[in-house]
Order: C-alpha cells, then sequence, then structure tokens
C-alpha cells in the first residue's frame, strides 16, 4: 500500500462498516482515534457516540469503565498536546475532544442515552421539553401533548388546582390546604416519575438481548415500549414542575 500524507484519501479509504481503516500518514490500517503503526492521531470523522468509545449499540453500560475511557482519551487528545503539531492534527484535536465531551455527555445519563439510540433508530420522541412549553406560551402555539391514560383524572384535578393557586396568587390570596394537595400530588407524581426508571432498565435488558441482525418486526415493540415510557416520563416530569413553580411562588 502506497503512502499518503493526505488526509482527503484517509476519508475517501474509510468504511463506516469497519473497525479500521487507513491511516492518513503512513497508509498502515489504523485505530478509531490513533494509528496503530506510527501513532498519529487521526482525523475526527463522523460517528454515533457508541462507536466513538468503541462500544456496541446496547443501553446497559458500564459507567465507571466509561468514565475512565473518558478521562484516558481527554489526556491524549487534548489540544495542547497538539500545539506544534501540524494545522490538520491541532483541528483534529479540537473535533475530537468535542465529540468525546458530546458523547460522554450522552452516555453516561442512562435517559440521554436511550434517546440517543432512538434516534439513530429513526425514532422522534414527542416534545415535551420546558423549551417547547415556553414556546406555547410565547407564541399561544398549542403544544403537541401525549397525556399517558392511567393519569388522566389526576391530571385534570391538577390542572383544576393549578390554575386556581394561579388566580389565589394573583389576587394575594394563599389557600393552605389547596397547597397542600398540591404538595401531595407532587409527591404522588415524583414516585410515579422515579419509578420509571426500573420499568425501563427492564426494556434495556430487553433491547440488549434482541441478536444483532434481528429484524424490525422485533426491534420495533421494544422501541416502541421505550418510547412510550420517555413521553410519560417527561410528561410526568414537567407537571411537577408546573407544581413546584406554583409551590414555590
Amino acid at each position: 500500500m502506497s503512502v499518503t500524507n493526505k488526509p482527503e484519501a484517509a476519508l475517501q479509504m474509510f468504511d463506516e462498516g469497519a473497525v479500521t481503516h487507513a491511516c492518513w500518514s503512513c497508509g498502515d490500517m489504523r485505530a478509531a482515534h490513533f494509528c496503530q503503526s506510527c501513532g498519529k492521531l487521526q482525523p475526527a470523522l463522523p460517528t454515533d457516540y457508541f462507536t466513538f468509545f468503541g462500544l456496541p449499540r446496547k443501553l446497559n453500560v458500564d459507567v465507571a469503565a466509561l468514565e475512565n475511557e473518558f478521562y484516558k482519551l481527554s489526556r491524549k487528545l487534548h489540544p495542547d498536546l497538539y500545539a506544534r503539531a501540524a494545522g490538520q492534527e491541532r483541528q483534529w484535536s479540537l473535533e475530537k475532544s468535542s465529540q468525546l465531551n458530546d458523547a460522554y455527555r450522552t452516555l453516561r445519563d442512562p435517559i440521554a442515552r436511550t434517546g440517543y439510540l432512538l434516534k439513530i433508530e429513526g425514532v422522534q420522541l414527542e416534545e415535551q421539553s420546558k423549551a417547547a412549553t415556553d414556546k406555547a406560551r410565547q407564541t399561544g402555539e398549542e403544544k403537541k401533548q401525549v397525556i399517558p391514560p392511567e393519569l388522566l383524572e389526576e391530571v385534570f384535578e391538577l390542572n383544576m388546582q393549578l390554575e386556581e393557586a394561579r388566580i389565589n396568587k394573583k389576587m394575594g390570596e394563599r389557600d393552605p390546604e389547596l397547597l397542600r394537595e398540591m404538595e401531595g400530588t407532587r409527591n404522588d407524581l415524583q414516585a410515579k416519575h422515579d419509578a420509571l426508571m426500573d420499568e425501563l432498565h427492564g426494556y434495556w435488558n430487553e433491547w440488549d438481548a434482541l441478536p444483532e441482525d434481528a429484524d424490525e418486526s422485533l426491534r420495533k415493540p421494544v422501541r416502541d415500549k421505550m418510547v412510550g415510557l420517555l413521553n410519560r416520563r417527561s410528561y410526568i416530569r414537567n407537571l411537577v414542575r408546573d407544581v413546584n413553580e406554583v409551590l414555590e411562588a
């Protein structure tokens, strides 16, 4: 194999499905971040966060091992180490450090990790974020809501309590009994929110048990259960936030 110093060649020879590809400097087969032969830093090529850390697309992640690998790579990829290197290597160190930070922040968080895998799978989660709520309030548009069926009655009652509490606030009044009821509702919702993590871990186990070549008929049911859970969790989290805003006012 001929030697080339052109990073474009490395990009052209990159195979997204392969673990290794050609080093831009010596032409030998390189690892994901550094050449195994000459040790040169390699280009920051597009990849998913699991692949960046050399992990399979599974949801049960050893967070302690992930943290160790993060700090190990942080030291090796730090831009200060490439202050006197060629311009392309300095740029790659910056790009890879950014990829590293983004990947670590996502994969260490169980909810972010689940959402990211679903995104890779082509799933668009319902928007339940605070940003969407704030935007709806500012524009007057109706925010897309997915109310968990088992919470319909509780949500109806809570919305009435919230409205009454907000009216009391405008009038400078305070209803201690109403606030105690809302505190109880908030605690009940928080318990439901926390319990969802145990349910999510069960879905992780189902997903991780699927064979790598599992077809859509096997993958979709597990994805759908995780999507439903994340949407329920997001909705409940927003209810807790709304109650806290009233109680802390």
